[in-house]
Formats: C-alpha cells, sequence, structure tokens
C-alpha cells in the first residue's frame, strides 16, 4: 500500500465515499484483491454489531475472561502531588496485561463468524500481539504474528508470551524494523493470503477497522464514565490518554466526545521533540494523506513519503494516526500533545514510586502530560492507564 500525498484521484475517490470516513478522514485504500474482503468484513461488522446473540457472547468473556469491568481508581498520593483530584482508568488489570484484549475478543469473534481459519496480526509493543495470540488459543485458531526486529528486541518478553501462546513469531527487519514495518509486512502477507483474517490492532488502516476498533474498545469509555459518576456524582474536567495509532485513547474519548465541558487531552510519542526524524508526534509534526490504506495524518518528507520516527515507546513509534484522532484535532475537540522520552521516564517512575502501580511506557507518556496540565489545577480527571509495565521493568529506564 503506497502512501502519497498528491494523488488526485485517491482523493477525489475519497470524497466521493461516504461510509467509513470521520469528517474528512479515513476511507479504504487498498489493492483490488483486499477491496471484496474488506466489504465483506464490513457487511459482517454491521450486522453483529447489532446482533444480541453476538454481542451477549462478547460481553460474557469480557467479563468473564478479561475480567470486565476494570477498575476507576483514584489515585490519592498522586492527587496530592499533582495538586488535582487524579482517578486512574485500570486497564492494566486487564486479563494479558493492557486494553489491547478489548479489541481482539470483538475481532476473533467476527472472525469465528466469518469462518476464518487462520489470524494474522502487527504488533509494537507486543500488546496486540499477546492479546490476538490469547484470543486464537482461546478459539483453537491458526496464528502468526508480525513485528519489528527492533520492537522484539526491546520487547523481548512479549515475543516469548507470543510463542508460548502457540502463535508464529515473524519478525521483520525492513526499515526501522518497529510497528510501521511490521504493518507493512502484515499487509503484504494478507493481499498474498486473503482468506486470512487481518485482526488489525489499532484505530487506523481502510475501514471498516478504524470503526471496529473504535467499537469494541468503547467499553473503556462507557465504564469510566458510569464510574465517575459513581463515585463523584459529576464527569470529570479533564481525560488524558497516550496515542500511537490511538485504540486506547479513542476507547477513552468514546465514552465524553459528546460533553463538550469535558477537555480531552493526548500524549504522543515525542521522543527527541518535535524534530523530524526524532519523534512519533504525528499529530503535531506530520501532514494529511494517504498511508496504509486511510486518509490520515502521517509524519512524512517533502515528498509526501513517510519518514522515520522514534520514540522509547514501542507502541507509540509509528508515524500514523487514525483517522478518528485526525478528526477530533482538525474539529479541536481534542488536543495533542508531543510528549518526550525522558518526560515519560520521569513520569513511569514517579507513578510506581507514589502508587505502586508500574504501567507501561506508553501509558505514562499519558501520565506526564497530566503532570503538566494539571498541576495545582484542583481538577477532576482521569487517565487512561492502557497496560503495565511488566515489558518494560528490564530495559534500564531507571
Amino acid at each position: 500500500m503506497k502512501s502519497n500525498n498528491s494523488n488526485t484521484i485517491e482523493i477525489e475517490l475519497k470524497k466521493e465515499v461516504k461510509k467509513g470516513y470521520f469528517g474528512n478522514f479515513g476511507g479504504m485504500f487498498v489493492p483490488p484483491v483486499l477491496e471484496p474482503k474488506l466489504l465483506e468484513l464490513s457487511d459482517y461488522f454491521d450486522k453483529l454489531k447489532d446482533d444480541d446473540s453476538f454481542n451477549k457472547e462478547f460481553h460474557y468473556y469480557l467479563k468473564q475472561y478479561v475480567g470486565r469491568p476494570s477498575p476507576l481508581y483514584y489515585a490519592k498520593r498522586l492527587s496530592e502531588h499533582v495538586g488535582s483530584r487524579i482517578y486512574l482508568k485500570r486497564e492494566d488489570l486487564n486479563h494479558t496485561g493492557a486494553h489491547k484484549i478489548n479489541n481482539t475478543i470483538g475481532q476473533i469473534l467476527v472472525a469465528k463468524a466469518m469462518g476464518a481459519k487462520e489470524i494474522i496480526a502487527e504488533t509494537g509493543a507486543g500488546q496486540h500481539g499477546v492479546a490476538t495470540a490469547t484470543a486464537a488459543a482461546l478459539f483453537g485458531m491458526k496464528c502468526k504474528i508480525f513485528m519489528g526486529k527492533k520492537d522484539a528486541e526491546r520487547q523481548q518478553l512479549n515475543e516469548y508470551r507470543i510463542r508460548l501462546l502457540g502463535s508464529q513469531f515473524v519478525t521483520t527487519e525492513r526499515g526501522t524494523a518497529t510497528l510501521k514495518d511490521a504493518v507493512d509486512a502484515a499487509l503484504e502477507y494478507y493481499v498474498e493470503n486473503p482468506n486470512s483474517y487481518y485482526l488489525l490492532g489499532s484505530a487506523v488502516g481502510p475501514h471498516p477497522y478504524p470503526t471496529m476498533v473504535r467499537t469494541f474498545q468503547s467499553i473503556i469509555g462507557t465504564e469510566a464514565r458510569e464510574q465517575i459518576f459513581e463515585q463523584e456524582g459529576k464527569l470529570p474536567e479533564s481525560i488524558f490518554a497516550c496515542v500511537g495509532g490511538g485504540s486506547n485513547a479513542i476507547g477513552l474519548f468514546s465514552g465524553f466526545i459528546d460533553d463538550e465541558k469535558v477537555r480531552i487531552h493526548a500524549a504522543e510519542g515525542g521522543g527527541e521533540g518535535l524534530i523530524l526524524g526524532k519523534t512519533a508526534s504525528t499529530l503535531q509534526m506530520g501532514i494529511p494523506m494517504v498511508f496504509q490504506g486511510a486518509y490520515s495524518y502521517c509524519i512524512a518528507d517533502k515528498e509526501g513519503n513517510p519518514i522515520d520516527t522514534n520514540s522509547i515507546a514501542a507502541g507509540l513509534d509509528y508515524p500514523g494516526v487514525g483517522p478518528e484522532h485526525a478528526d477530533l484535532k482538525e474539529k479541536k475537540r481534542a488536543d495533542y500533545h508531543c510528549v518526550t522520552d525522558k518526560e515519560a521516564v520521569d513520569a513511569f517512575k514517579l507513578l510506581s514510586a507514589l502508587e505502586g502501580i508500574i504501567p507501561a511506557i506508553e501509558s505514562a507518556h499519558a501520565v506526564a502530560l497530566a503532570l503538566k496540565l494539571l498541576k495545582n489545577k484542583n481538577e477532576l480527571s482521569i487517565i487512561n492507564i492502557s497496560g503495565r509495565g511488566d515489558k518494560d521493568v528490564d530495559r534500564n529506564l531507571i
């Protein structure tokens, strides 16, 4: 799936297709061999999402297997340190240790309904790979996980978990050997094997994936909204999440987007700062373009070619972003901020020391942003702790 910023034919097609868009962003820009498969997937999903038996089964597994609802925890010591009332949405307490399992359970049920025999997926930090391998094992399906070699080296625990769960683990050395390259490798395999089911892990890519992922991750925002009312009797004044592709963030945000008084803040993987080639802050440094099957923002050079990104967090080290986030940025409904590696590591250590909660380094970006924006504001806020930091504790972050 080649990316460019000047293909007027693709943009005109984008304008003609309304389904699968968030404002001006989204669409389905794929090779002809994949279009029938994605249209079939879209049709199946449209029927299943409103099917009572499907939803009953989905929520059964969320409760009995994943362990939902995840708690909304009042972080007393962190709140006192910051000077605001901060709650943590504990997605790190899900089975497999992250929010990713919500989406993989949903999509594996779709795949089962479609009669799929093989599941394929990409992964960056490894949490989606683990969650996909887990779901495949649960339903007895053959599974193949693609990961960049660099990411595999810095997330070795998750590689081991994927193999232990019975999935085939495939690394790629192309490009920077990170998430973008894992997506490319998985998409190439999908083009060559269109009868596989591609279980995409983030709210990116061609329609219907951004909508599917949003739907299955919206459980985060639904629960958080109910829980904050139960504990505080009112909505939060602000919410925070980290954004790479954007699945955990859109999951939380979905519960509050229509509440204009709730300010929405997203932390991108800033790497060394707002310097091309040394950051993964897509909505700060990127441009609108077609990338990996959808029209959204992407960090690119002057010719419109995606360029290498850099972030300490493998799950945020990605030049693109989900189309709904692009739309929220353009509508000024959400603010997207650059959070540097150093700021994230400092927050990683602080939350661990103050609350006994070791977050994923991805989630630490959201904590770091909250530390800056909530200081002495006496503000009621929710931070989404999208995953736990077991995978990061051996990386010499301290």
